[in-house]
């Protein structure tokens, strides 16, 4: 009997509060029913507070981590987040070259904790640029991201602050739509086949996908914007699902409208009572599954 279950392999850094990364990926991808597999880029010593210590695993141990999960169990969608070295991201390249033909990359260029650390190295920004980009069937970056991945500045400390974190009333900003299409379009130009501009940074909590197939235009998904949420790990959730949603068969474009919708919710019930920062996103539905 062949296997029937969808399995989504992440390749990202673990969290040790449990809120983004590894962590957060796997939740999500167990929310869309889809079993989760990993391969760890780096172990960070994180909390809701700061990232105090990141110790980069070995290239070799990624690429050994993948081709485990590959021999064995397969893979229906691939999630690329934290990569950290430059190294590192040349060894993820060379493991999605391992992947079987046709298989759905979404890639999270993730650049800056939510408490502000940096998470990739200067010469990692260029090797994701080069190698990884053109490797994505779907990217995902927010504004700031988007902006560095562009040369068009570095992005502020919060860089990977996600949807529901800015507060005040939703209000159309003609320039700034404009800047977040162009941009869309600049970043889509570096390989992937579509991107997600997320929309937590946008006055207006809009995502929007541009894609090279199809008529070109540029799609807005509208959602809900939690300001009084929690958003640790919002970004890492939205990828996931994203992913999750392409192995369970859906377009890019339906991917993209069903993780814009259960991040939001993830957001808005996020768990704003663990730890002293930012709270996790709850994409599980953790007060629910206690009954509360």
């Amino acid at each position: 009997m062949g296997r029937v279950t969808p399995t989504v392999l992440t390749i990202a850094g673990s969290d040790s509060g449990g809120g983004a990364g590894i962590q957060a990926d796997l939740k999500a991808f167990a929310r869309c029913g889809v079993h989760g597999t990993s391969a760890i880029t780096a172990i960070t010593a994180q909390n809701t507070v700061a990232v105090t210590a990141v110790h980069a695993v070995p290239p070799e141990i990624v690429l050994a981590q993948v081709r485990a999960v590959l021999s064995d169990i397969g893979v229906d969608a691939v999630k690329v987040g934290m990569l950290g070295t430059a190294e590192v991201t040349l060894a993820v390249a060379a493991a999605l070259d391992e992947l079987p033909a046709g298989t759905p990359v979404v890639v999270d260029p993730v650049m800056v904790s939510e408490s502000g650390a940096s998470l990739l190295a200067a010469d990692a920004r260029r090797a994701l640029i080069e190698e990884i980009l053109p490797r994505a069937s779907v990217l995902t970056p927010n504004l700031p991201e988007a902006r560095a991945l562009a040369g068009r500045g570095d992005g502020p400390a919060n860089a990977h602050a996600e949807p529901g974190r800015r507060a005040g009333e939703e209000r159309a900003d003609p320039d700034e739509d404009a800047e977040a299409e162009s941009l869309a379009r600049t970043v889509l130009a570096l390989g992937p086949r579509a991107v997600v501009l997320t929309g937590g940074h946008r006055a207006r909590a809009v995502d929007l996908f541009v894609a090279r197939d199809g008529d070109g235009a540029a799609v807005e998904i509208e959602g809900a914007r939690h300001a009084d949420g929690a958003a640790h790990g919002s970004g890492c959730t939205h990828s996931s699902v994203l992913a999750a949603q392409l192995a369970l068969g859906y377009s890019p474009l339906q991917a993209a409208r069903i993780a814009r919708e259960l991040a939001a919710a993830a957001v808005g019930g996020g768990l704003r009572d663990i730890g002293a920062g930012p709270g996790p996103v709850d994409i599980l539905g953790l007060e629910r599954l206690r009954g509360d």
